[in-house]
């Protein structure tokens, strides 16, 4: 069902370069006028906040505008761009996409209040010069615009160029901004993405050139579409076309696609760029990367694999499992062994994110509910954690486990905000970690008895890292070099007080964000799941 086209998703997704192009209005107006440096470093905060406080309140619209019951494509906006080639304009939203864009809006917002010490002008890289300030503001306006459309995007060739609209402000914002390793982190970053870049455009070129003649939308006649919808809808003609190089098509295809978004998941082994990026980046910086970047690999696969390949995506199934449980299970282990917080937190990120994989790869609805619903809980807990370890290094100078002790003595409400993410990171029943990862246990068991054994197992080990490492740093006899570390001040509760009631609210009453979902997401495995067994009938 695609409804009456509207341009909410198209001023979500671009307000926030209007803010780039007002930060670039007042450096060129700051001679003029006689600014100082510091009245032009709090005028792009300021500018970067008021465009992108906008986005949030649409997110606010489109959320309470969305007929979860009703599925299908909704707010489109769909009109020619490129007709030499077919490419169309084409937003819209259905209940897979709708709360990976709020999640993206809030965390936004997060990221850019968490930019924003006014007194300073420094993020925990101690590399965060006065000049930079501006160019740093953009580049996360720049940023935003190109997360909000990869989720709207249903033109292949548009998701495509938001897709790698994402990759330069990134490489940028780790490798000018990050720490002493930035540079080897922001290269390693764009390799893996660029490398997983490239198997989507040829994968993308191939699917083009083999979908059938059709018409664009103001009915003009195609060779061929981008179009993502009608890609699904000639997912049978894909099996009838040559091999590539002896093999079949849609596997050739199928495992190019899969590899460009586990790269993004991060999946094992294409992982390791993930916690060299998190520990180098600025902390609002991993806040986007852990809460929306690593969203973009699943949401991917559940928008171009299964419902453009369904039947390489069934013969997958099982890899896809395999290769979750080894997330889970592996970079728990990889956990225990962590002395620096922000690593840590990073490698539990590619742990949490094999829940996603194991609930994608079991074709029911629980296990489909269970992994949409994880991407969004590790979307609002992962951002806190990184919030948490910024805290600390802001204050400290260092983030070594080992090195503290004690700190629940001085640190009351950073104890307190601390040990409720970690609970709602390891799964503790009343917050929303535990309701997403038993629904894939749940949806799973039925389909990979043993792997859903082996991966609940990391369930414990995730309990065990973050138990020790909230008694290292915040039990015991209080080391007196932090004797004299202050509380949470009113910008670190700004951004961890909404994440943390999240947490709650939506560990009691989930309905909210699964009533969205549920509709597109129960149709998009229903066939799977009848291929397999699991159910019977329409």
């Amino acid at each position: 069902m695609i409804e009456t086209q509207t341009t909410l998703l198209t001023w979500m997704t671009f307000t926030p370069l209007i803010g780039v192009a007002a930060i670039g209005l007042l450096l060129m107006a700051r001679p003029l006028l006689g600014l100082s440096q510091r009245a032009v470093d709090h005028g792009a905060r300021l500018l970067a906040l008021l465009t992108t406080l906008p986005s949030l309140a649409l997110s606010y619209v489109m959320w309470r505008d969305f007929d979860g019951a009703a599925g299908g494509v909704q707010f489109v906006h769909h009109t020619p761009w490129i007709r030499a080639f077919n490419i169309e304009y084409f937003m819209g939203v259905d209940g897979l996409s709708v709360t990976m864009v709020m999640l993206t809006a809030l965390i936004s917002s997060v990221a850019v209040i968490a930019s924003m010490p006014w007194g300073i002008a420094r993020d925990d890289s101690h590399h965060f010069s006065r000049r930079q300030v501006p160019g740093y503001m953009a580049l996360l306006l720049l940023l935003e615009t190109g997360m909000f459309g990869v989720f709207c995007a249903l033109d292949f060739f548009l998701f495509y160029v938001l897709w790698e609209l994402v990759l330069l402000p990134m490489y940028f914002l780790i490798g000018i901004w990050g720490g002493p390793r930035r540079e080897y982190a922001a290269i390693k970053f764009f390799l893996y993405t660029l490398a997983g870049s490239v198997l989507m455009l040829l994968g993308m070129i191939a699917l083009y050139y083999a979908s059938e003649p059709t018409t664009l939308v103001d009915g003009t006649a195609a060779a061929h579409t981008f179009n993502m919808l009608k890609l699904a809808e000639q997912a049978n003609r894909f099996e009838l076309m040559a091999p590539i190089l002896g093999l079949p098509f849609t596997k050739v295809v199928w495992v190019g696609m899969f590899i460009a978004f586990a790269i993004k998941v991060p999946m094992f082994p294409f992982h390791t760029w993930l916690p060299d990026a998190h520990v180098e980046a600025p902390t609002p910086i991993s806040v986007l990367l852990a809460g929306v970047l690593l969203k973009m690999g699943p949401y991917g696969m559940l928008r171009v694999n299964y419902p453009i390949l369904p039947e390489a995506t069934l013969w997958a199934q099982w890899g896809v499992a395999i290769f979750g449980a080894i997330n889970i299970v592996y970079a728990a282990f990889v956990c225990m062994a962590q002395k620096d917080l922000k690593k840590l937190i990073a490698y539990s990120s590619v742990s949490h994110m094999g829940f996603v994989l194991l609930g994608m790869a079991a074709f029911t609805p629980q296990g489909i509910s269970g992994a949409v619903y994880q991407m969004w809980n590790h979307g609002i807990i992962s951002p806190a954690l990184f919030l948490i370890a910024g805290v600390i290094y802001d204050r400290a100078h260092h983030r070594e486990i080992e090195g503290f002790g004690g700190l629940s003595k001085n640190l009351p409400e950073y104890t307190a905000i601390t040990g409720l993410a970690f609970m709602a990171s390891l799964g503790l029943p009343g917050l929303n970690g535990f309701i997403s990862e038993a629904l894939v246990l749940v949806g799973a068991f039925p389909v990979f008895k043993v792997i859903t054994i082996v991966s609940a197992s990391g369930v414990i080990i995730t309990a065990a890292y973050y138990l020790l490492t909230m008694q290292r740093v915040f039990l015991g006899k209080l080391n007196e070099k932090y004797a004299a570390l202050r509380d949470l001040n009113w910008r670190e509760r700004l951004t961890l007080y909404p994440l943390v009631a999240l947490m709650v609210v939506l560990g009691f009453y989930p309905m909210p964000i699964l009533d969205l979902m549920n509709p597109t997401l129960h149709s998009l495995v229903l066939p799977f799941a009848q291929r397999t067994g699991l159910v019977t009938g329409p």
